[in-house]
């Protein structure tokens, strides 16, 4: 059964995808407390790198930000395994995003903001959050954004 805010993604037109597992040595959550830590999250989709490419040469920032939702929803689907529901969220605390660019590239704030929306149209107030966005040099598989989160829950 999903929650308010699943319904809400999906009356939204927005599918949260299987979560994914990880592609190498880590966990994709970890909770201690009512800290939930998601590790970073890249836009795959039933298994596939749905986005490539590097900002500043063969990707612009509105198919960035699309890859950067999707990277929020797959953030939404390792909530959703690691607790449950959506609805067990108090509090999205922290956002870090890794936006692969060219060196003259300096947009990566408008990049994360494709998550970062996501986030408070899903969460209202309580997706607020604080954030950082780093540009690097790659990413793995290719992609162009990497999105981690520290989220607060309810018992």
């Amino acid at each position: 059964m999903s929650g308010l805010r699943e319904a809400q993604l999906i009356q939204r037109g927005l599918i949260m995808p299987t979560a994914p597992v990880p592609a190498a040595n880590y966990v994709p959550f970890r909770l201690s407390g009512s800290i939930l830590y998601i590790a970073g999250q890249v836009p795959r989709l039933n298994g596939k790198t749905a986005f490539v490419g590097i900002l500043g040469r063969n990707i612009d920032v509105e198919e960035a930000q699309r890859a950067a939702q999707l990277c929020c929803l797959n953030i939404f689907s390792q909530i959703k395994a690691a607790i449950g529901d959506l609805d067990k969220v108090s509090s999205v605390i922290r956002l870090v995003g890794y936006v692969a660019s060219t060196p003259d590239f300096k947009e990566q704030h408008l990049v994360m903001n494709g998550a970062s929306d996501l986030m408070v149209e899903v969460f209202g107030d309580a997706g607020k959050h604080a954030r950082t966005s780093v540009g690097v040099a790659s990413l793995p598989q290719g992609v162009p954004v990497e999105v981690e989160a520290t989220i607060e829950i309810t018992a």
